[in-house]
């Protein structure tokens, strides 16, 4: 059976599409992530002609995904009922050796830009480079791809950036699954600089239930900031 075009389309543009500088940093974990993409494309209908576009992708926080998570919907997992039970099963046993993650994204519209210039694709790519190094952004990513469907391009640098970001995500979520102890020191970091953050610090202790484990280093800091 021969692919739709459709298929072709996307096939063609994951093929055709090179991540030629991915951001320096990892996917953050705790939190949410804005890469900053330039895309460059030839227009398929025009000789020397190309497109530049700029835009912000946000990648939102990682989320275990666990055996119960996919016992609740089996069929998400693309298996029949039946297969399904059996992969449930291996999770569970192996539960303790694995962690998948979900990552969700968003192609923020809103600050999509472009442009198009007349030159070769080779000196477009090497202008903005250079520019991107000039800059020094440490999210920014820069893809060679194709004009249509052009969003496929950033659906190839996104997996490439989950690669190289899930060994280190996976690493902080086995240590602080449900990111307790990643809030709790970024208060006890704001609170050391700032007094007026020792109620707020306070009171997240005492929402998580953990004042008691935090007690002596809560009151090292009151007594930083009463010398």
């Amino acid at each position: 059976m021969s692919p739709s075009p459709k298929e072709f389309d996307f096939w063609y543009a994951v093929n055709n599409t090179e991540v030629l500088e991915l951001p320096a940093g990892r996917l953050e974990t705790f939190g949410s992530t804005l890469i900053h993409y330039h895309l460059v494309t030839e227009l398929m209908d025009a000789v020397g002609q190309i497109r530049i576009r700029e835009g912000r992708i946000q990648a939102f926080r990682p989320e275990i995904l666990t055996p119960q998570s996919f016992q609740e919907s089996p069929l998400e997992t693309g298996f029949r009922a039946g297969p399904a039970d059996d992969f449930v099963r291996w999770l569970r046993e192996h539960e303790a050796d694995l962690v998948l993650l979900k990552y969700g994204f968003k192609i923020r519209q809103e600050t999509t830009t472009e442009s198009i210039v007349h030159d070769s694709i080779e000196n477009v790519l090497e202008r903005v480079r250079a520019d991107l190094k000039t800059k020094e952004d440490p999210l920014s990513a820069l893809v060679r791809g194709v004009d249509e469907p052009w969003e496929v391009c950033l659906l190839k640098l996104l997996f490439e950036v989950v690669r190289r970001s899930a060994p280190g995500n996976a690493r902080d979520l086995r240590a602080d699954p449900d990111g307790s102890r990643h809030e709790i020191e970024r208060a006890f970091r704001l609170a050391a600089n700032d007094r007026a953050q020792l109620a707020p610090l306070a009171q997240l202790l005492t929402r998580l239930g953990k004042f008691k484990d935090y007690e002596d280093r809560f009151y090292a800091v009151v007594r930083f900031h009463s010398r």
